[in-house]
Formats: structure tokens, C-alpha cells, sequence
């Protein structure tokens, strides 16, 4: 039981001195994150259309949209808050810690991932604010919203989104220590 504690205690102090990782590592672990996650939403939507006897794909829609938000919200929150990585984080070597470098607790991390709609929902909002319902309109809102907050980042200090800003998480390096 010792060997636990002290591999528990080395984990602690080898998280409270991660360095923040860098923006092009976050963007890439953020792209691998997108692939992962079409084919959990796919599976997800597979799921839910026979379960709600879906006929045709405008049947349910806003209950599989609800279903989706839920799916995601488990897989983020599940994995920031039980070691700090999804999938496409740990093979980026990117870590969510809190400031201090501690793990996230459930609450943290939920609100880490409502947050997280930030990269969208501004530019929507203002989309429906000026009347814009076509496509091209509506994902160059989208686009030009992602744009600026990621850039936002470049002005935040350690180059953080504001996300994490405001929830006091960071994105930290960490290297895997069996690679080592």
C-alpha cells in the first residue's frame, strides 16, 4: 500500500511542475480530437436511432442533438476529470491540470466543457442577431468566432484559451514517462 502512496505522491509533484504545452501541440491534439470524435458521435447516433425508433433524419432531431451534447459531455468530463487526458491528448502529451497543476475535479471539468461552446456559440448568437440563416453566412460567422478566440490565446497569459482562463485549468505538456 505504501508503493501506491508514493507513486500517487510522485504524480502530484510531477504535475504541480508540467510546463504549459505549446499552441501548435494543443491545435494538433484539437484536430486528432475531431477525428476521434466523428466516430464516437457516429456510433452514438447508431445507437439512438433505433432506441427512439428514428424513421428518417429530421425525426428526434432535437433529442439526438440533446443525446449528442450529453455523449460528449461524459467523454470530456470522464476523461479530464479521472487522469486529465482524452484519447487525442495522451497521444499529444497534453495534460488539463488546474493552475497549481492538480487534477480537475468533476466540477471543474464540467465547467471546463461548457465553456468549452465558447469557440462557437458567440458567433452564432450573432449570427441570429443579424438575421444571417444561410449556410455560407452561418459557417463564416462560425469560422470567423473561432478565429478570434482562439487567437485570443496569443494575448492570454501562459497562452491559454479563456476557457481555461476562467476556470482556472491550463493545457500542460506531459510527456509520458514509460517514453522516457
Amino acid at each position: 500500500m505504501s508503493g501506491l502512496a508514493a507513486s500517487a505522491a510522485a504524480e502530484r509533484n510531477n504535475s504541480q511542475t508540467l510546463a504549459n504545452a505549446g499552441l501548435w501541440r494543443r491545435f494538433a491534439a484539437m484536430v486528432y480530437e475531431g477525428v476521434i470524435l466523428f466516430g464516437v458521435l457516429m456510433i452514438s447516433g447508431l445507437i439512438f436511432s433505433p432506441l427512439a425508433d428514428q424513421r428518417h433524419a429530421l425525426q428526434y432531431r432535437h433529442g439526438l442533438q440533446a443525446f449528442l451534447f450529453l455523449v460528449l459531455a461524459a467523454y470530456f468530463i470522464g476523461f479530464w476529470s479521472h487522469g486529465g487526458q482524452t484519447i487525442a491528448a495522451r497521444s499529444w502529451q497534453v495534460r488539463v491540470v488546474t493552475r497549481a497543476g492538480a487534477a480537475l475535479t468533476p466540477w471543474r471539468a464540467c465547467a471546463r466543457f461548457l465553456l468549452a461552446w465558447m469557440w462557437f456559440l458567440p458567433a452564432l448568437a450573432l449570427a441570429a442577431a443579424m438575421g444571417w440563416h444561410d449556410a455560407r453566412q452561418l459557417y463564416g460567422a462560425m469560422a470567423l468566432g473561432m478565429l478570434v478566440y482562439g487567437s485570443l490565446a496569443l494575448c492570454l497569459p501562459g497562452r491559454q484559451f479563456l476557457r481555461d482562463q476562467l476556470c482556472g485549468t491550463r493545457l500542460a505538456f506531459a510527456p509520458n514517462p514509460r517514453k522516457q
